[in-house]
């Protein structure tokens, strides 16, 4: 049987650069880390993919901002905009992945998953919700907005360019979907799922699921999931060749083959900035510490080479 892997891609490897992010741009650039996905499933692993949505989201949170603006139309819920995006991005994926199977003579099939994640209602980051998302808003919107959407919370931001929305991120407890995922696995399907880290969903009283308007973490689930089917290697791509200690400082040094043990210490000394380097490095951790055997993290021209070579970082148990 082929042995799994999945790969965490960033929704920032759909942008290369910022003057060129029209949808048609963001397919050019899928082509590209694609080719490099279509190398892996010919050295004979079946593969997952997972990504990320924040610019893509950010994208719709603005028009709907601006459609608030100037029409009064409703605001987009969060969880709806994390869904368009699994929809859309992973509808990008399947046809420039199947295109670049093509050009290597390969014939297979791709799905894309929208996929919820359970979170705990009671997760201490759903209670003090701290990561803004979104446009910014003058005191007169906010205010406005608070009427209309009583649950919302502004945070005023420091550089003073007005309010921004705050929602919570909490950690991922259960992916909805897995069967389905397990199913179209057995049957030969290269996956998307799990987008933007899913879409968070709470359990209520009554045992119904009930959408949240929350950010979960890409890497944090794609190692969840990684670790359920069962995959031999986590792969996340990152815009860096290597991890590194002492990163932008006179003692910066690439990591290359590390144990677990070593990233622990690393991790616990601070050499990895939140919400960059760090959640991936624990997402590396949840992975091996919950069985996997190895985990590389690499930029997307080198995923390839990890698997064939041992490039990028390496981090086994």
């Amino acid at each position: 049987m082929k042995k799994i892997v999945v790969a965490a891609i960033g929704g920032n490897s759909l942008i290369r650069n910022p003057q060129n992010t029209s949808v048609e741009d963001q397919y050019q650039s899928l082509m590209e880390t694609c080719r490099h996905l279509a190398d892996i499933v010919k050295q004979n692993y079946r593969l997952v993919i997972c990504h990320g949505n924040g610019p893509q989201v950010g994208f719709i949170l603005r028009r709907s901002a601006i459609a608030y603006e100037h029409a009064k139309m409703h605001q987009v819920p969060l969880s709806s905009c994390v869904a368009d995006t699994q929809g859309a991005i992973g509808f990008q994926i399947q046809t420039a992945l199947e295109n670049q199977l093509n050009l290597k003579g390969e014939a297979l099939k791709t799905a894309t998953v929208v996929t919820r994640v359970l979170v705990d209602k009671k997760d201490k980051k759903i209670l003090n919700p701290s990561k803004p998302i979104g446009s910014f808003f003058t005191p007169e919107m906010t205010e406005d907005l608070k009427k209309r959407y009583r649950d919302w919370i502004f945070a005023e931001d420091p550089s003073g360019r007005g309010f921004r929305r705050i929602v919570a991120s909490p950690a991922p407890a259960r992916i909805i979907e897995i069967d389905p995922i397990k199913n179209l696995i057995k049957n030969n399907y290269i996956v998307i799922a799990c987008g933007g880290g899913g879409i968070p969903v709470i359990k209520k009283e009554d045992g119904c699921l009930k959408p949240i308007d929350a950010v979960l973490d890409k890497d944090l689930t794609s190692s969840m999931l990684a670790a359920e089917i069962k995959a031999e290697l986590f792969i996340i791509s990152t815009d860096i060749s290597h991890v590194y200690i002492n990163f932008r400082k006179k003692q910066e040094k690439p990591l290359e083959h590390v144990q677990l043990h070593q990233i622990k210490k690393y991790l616990k000394e601070g050499h990895f900035a939140a919400g960059s380097m760090m959640p991936k490095i624990e997402a590396a951790i949840n992975f091996i510490e919950n069985g996997g055997k190895k985990v590389i993290i690499t930029s997307p021209e080198n995923l390839s080479a990890g698997i064939k070579n041992g490039y990028g970082t390496i981090i086994t148990p």
